[in-house]
């Protein structure tokens, strides 16, 4: 199970941290982007390449501390083709360091369309008498808004492929409680979504009890996620908002079981850091050492906060 090989690997460091590689055009130092903007001019071409050459030297700095990556894939749609070909060498490139790669594309639809994302994101194409995987993803996330005719498509290629998917339960953004807090029969959307993620997963659990069929919760709205904790036993959580959102370790502490049950997730205060004056580099170069140093301090603050 993939679900396992994940919990693993956040033992192995005792590091429950995922890094967010939410590229922006602004965080890339300016020795990268003059190269490729003098070979290929301010084209979408030029960016493309230096949001991987961003995200190379991350990954590189960070792959021995931290067990997995969180590409949005949004922040590479933006520049198109060009730019999702960036996503597409990022995730294979953080894969081969060893990294568990959570594709971030919160994808929704249903019938054949839902079959055609997961076949591009988790699962394979036949062409002729040959099978190929499209994007280079362990786990996607997905929007359950749809209903399970949205979902079931993708359980199948979880278990063929040993793939996970990530459903959006309680969100960290402000305005989340608009839809996901709102009351029915005396149940709120968000603890019906967790009953659902609870149920979809249940053929998908591994040896440390978690399913492979994870849920986003976030990590600025404490009492909802400790809600959730108990409601969903079996079911891992990937926490956004920490850091620059909002978030303390102290408030996602109860998204954690026994020392493990969650992966908390940090986009630019880590990939970000060096514009910080406390990770600031002496050398534009050295840019990506901000970016470890910034992790291993989530690492302290999160393990301070977790009883194992």
């Amino acid at each position: 199970m993939i679900i396992d090989k994940l919990i693993d690997r956040i033992n192995e460091l005792e590091n429950p941290t995922v890094v967010g590689l939410d590229p922006r055009l602004e965080y890339v130092p300016s020795f990268i982007t003059d190269k490729y903007y003098a070979k290929y001019g301010y084209t979408p071409k030029a960016v493309g390449k230096s949001l991987y050459k961003f995200n190379k030297y991350i990954i590189d700095e960070i792959c021995d501390i931290v067990p997995a990556v969180k590409p949005q894939i949004a922040m590479y749609e933006r520049y198109g083709i060009e730019g999702l070909k960036a996503y597409d060498k990022t995730c294979k490139y953080a894969a081969k360091k060893g990294l568990i790669v959570i594709g971030d594309i919160k994808r929704s639809d249903i019938a054949s369309t839902a079959a055609a994302y997961c076949d591009g994101h988790i699962g394979k194409v036949k062409i002729g008498e040959c099978e190929y995987s499209g994007f280079t993803h362990d786990f996607i996330t997905l929007n359950p808004y749809l209903g399970s005719d949205s979902i079931t498509p993708y359980l199948d290629a979880c278990k063929n492929y040993e793939k996970g998917l990530v459903v959006l339960a309680k969100t960290s953004n402000p305005n989340s409680g608009e839809i996901q807090d709102l009351l029915v029969d005396g149940k709120t959307i968000y603890e019906t979504v967790g009953s659902l993620i609870e149920k979809w997963g249940e053929e998908l659990r591994g040896k440390y009890g978690y399913s492979s069929v994870g849920a986003v919760v976030g990590a600025t709205h404490p009492e909802q996620a400790k809600k959730l904790r108990e409601q969903m036993p079996h079911t891992f959580f990937l926490v956004p908002g920490y850091g620059a959102q909002g978030g303390k370790a102290e408030d996602l502490a109860v998204c954690f079981k026994d020392g493990i049950g969650a992966i908390v997730n940090s986009s630019r205060g880590i990939i970000a850091a060096h514009l910080k004056d406390e990770y600031r580099q002496s050398r534009e170069e050295d840019f990506a050492k901000a970016s470890r140093a910034a992790a291993l301090a989530m690492k302290e603050d999160l393990r301070r906060c977790i009883e194992r």
